[in-house]
């Protein structure tokens, strides 16, 4: 069920997805929020810092240093998180995960489903595109963040 304040978070993490893109990298961003508080924000930094594991999901949650707990959060995403960032959202017991772009990239949405994370697609049209630019200009380096 998608919330008065969804789409702001959302277009939040369009901005930072935007951010990357005009600094060379992958056009992934992230924001964590507890109901209608804003947590942090991050992007995908593996280009920029040459750090494999620096995705837009592990940036913001790096940004949102420690917390007492994830389980009352919302965790909001350009693009549907990989593997490795999936199994970050079940060991935190983020509850909710809001996915501006599962066309681009997906398939991880039913692996959080069977762990009991909400996984709302919102199809951000911007988001959409802007990935969709970033892929058709940049295969290598995408097939290099998705492992391919």
């Amino acid at each position: 069920m998608i919330k008065d304040w969804d789409l702001g978070f959302a277009e939040r993490a369009f901005a930072e997805a935007a951010i990357s893109f005009d600094a060379g990298g992958l056009p992934i961003g992230s924001v964590l929020a507890r109901g209608k508080e804003f947590i942090a924000a991050g992007h995908n930094q593996r280009v920029q810092k040459g750090d494999p594991i620096a995705h837009g999901e592990m940036d913001c949650l790096r940004n949102a240093g420690r917390q007492k707990t994830y389980k009352d959060t919302t965790l909001y995403t350009s693009l549907s998180p990989c593997m490795m960032c999936s199994g970050t959202i079940v060991q935190f017991k983020i509850p909710r995960v809001v996915v501006n772009d599962t066309q681009n990239f997906g398939g991880n949405e039913e692996f959080l489903r069977q762990h009991g994370v909400e996984v709302i697609d919102i199809a951000h049209a911007p988001s959409i595109e802007l990935m969709a630019k970033f892929i058709a200009e940049n295969p290598s380096l995408w097939d290099e963040d998705i492992m391919e």
